[in-house]
């Protein structure tokens, strides 16, 4: 059994944390608000983020970053604070403890996935990335699910060794790239899903915004060097499927609330949690156009979320955008062939 330190005391840390002390390892939880984590300790329960789940008797509760000294160190900290995190725990992590990072999103600004991010701030470890559809909520209560663990080979086994259980399991993936943004692209549709059941659109529309999401996050992902098949995975179709059709998701929430009319920052402080599909989606447009990918359903989510722009507007810009071929691809081998 490993000693493993979790940093974030939200829903899916504190669910990662609870599964593992449940496996049998030495586990310790630490969070950054003293009142939060002193009732965690009294009730045995995160009634703010995760209510309903008994944290086990041996896990321990703190805010000393010392216990960051762990073989391994899994990050669950919101995207936006990832290198603050990083950097607080640089004097403390061990040299060669392996670092996972489960957060979901891109740097503003730099634009950096959160894997380099780490990567920067702790350049004496290896990293990994825990993506995959898994809510926090069902794996608290041992519910059944699958995930990725991207990085080197080796790394990735030693992770998947360490984290895998009869009810979590975790398979390997080499593509990073490909894993770290399809985890962090599928919110940006996500919220736009949630906005068209805000709007009254049904099934159809649904599965239009999903397949046509998938085709975005993937064409973005392989030109920054992501592997195809890696979007048709549980980092990319997986996450995709669970987070635009749950209201487990906050991002589907979220999306919905704006769909039926609520401003922005009504919405978000409404969900009460960290929203990351509303920053991920500006990085993504700026990815867009710095790299002259097409992203139709995230330029009209950037355009509603940083410049007003109207809902129904936004739809029918999309409905109304010149033909296409569905697989561009397909049609240009098919076209090469009756040459």
């Amino acid at each position: 059994m490993a000693k493993i330190a979790v940093y974030g005391a939200g829903s899916w840390g504190t669910a990662l944390a609870v599964m593992l002390s449940k496996a049998g390892h030495e586990l310790t939880l630490i969070g950054r608000n003293q009142e939060q984590i002193t009732q965690m300790q009294e009730r045995r329960e995160n009634t703010k983020y995760l209510p309903g789940v008994e944290l086990p008797p041996a896990l321990k509760l703190t805010t000393d970053v010392q216990a960051l000294a762990a073989d391994l160190v899994i990050f669950a900290v919101p995207s936006h604070g990832v290198r603050g995190a990083g950097r607080l725990a640089r004097p403390y992590v061990r040299e060669g403890s392996i670092i996972v990072n489960t957060a979901k999103g891109l740097e503003e600004g730099t634009h950096l996935r959160l894997s380099q991010v780490l990567s920067q701030e702790l350049p004496g470890n290896r990293v990994a990335v825990l993506s995959g559809p898994s809510h926090a909520e069902e794996v608290g209560r041992d519910m059944p699910t699958a995930v990725v663990v991207a990085s080197d080979l080796d790394t990735a086994a030693s992770v998947q060794d360490l984290v895998m259980t009869p009810n979590f399991r975790v398979y390997t993936n080499p593509d990073l790239i490909g894993v770290e943004l399809g985890g962090a692209l599928k919110n940006v549709i996500a919220l736009c899903t949630g906005i068209a059941d805000g709007l009254g659109f049904g099934d159809n529309t649904m599965a239009a915004l999903m397949t046509r999401g998938l085709a975005e996050i993937a064409r973005l992902g392989v030109a920054m060097g992501g592997h195809p098949l890696t979007f048709a995975g549980l980092a990319g179709i997986g996450d995709l499927i669970v987070t635009c059709t749950s209201m487990h998701s906050r991002n589907r929430r979220a999306g919905v609330a704006l769909g039926q009319g609520k401003p922005l920052a009504q919405v978000l402080e409404e969900v009460g949690m960290v929203v990351e599909g509303v920053r991920t989606t500006k990085v993504a447009y700026e990815l867009s156009q710095d790299k002259g990918i097409a992203m139709p359903i995230t330029e009209q989510a950037y355009k509603i979320l940083n410049e007003g722009a109207d809902l129904k507007q936004a739809v029918s810009e999309l409905m109304l955008r010149g033909k296409r071929h569905e697989m561009e691809e397909v049609a240009a081998l098919t076209l090469s062939k009756t040459k």
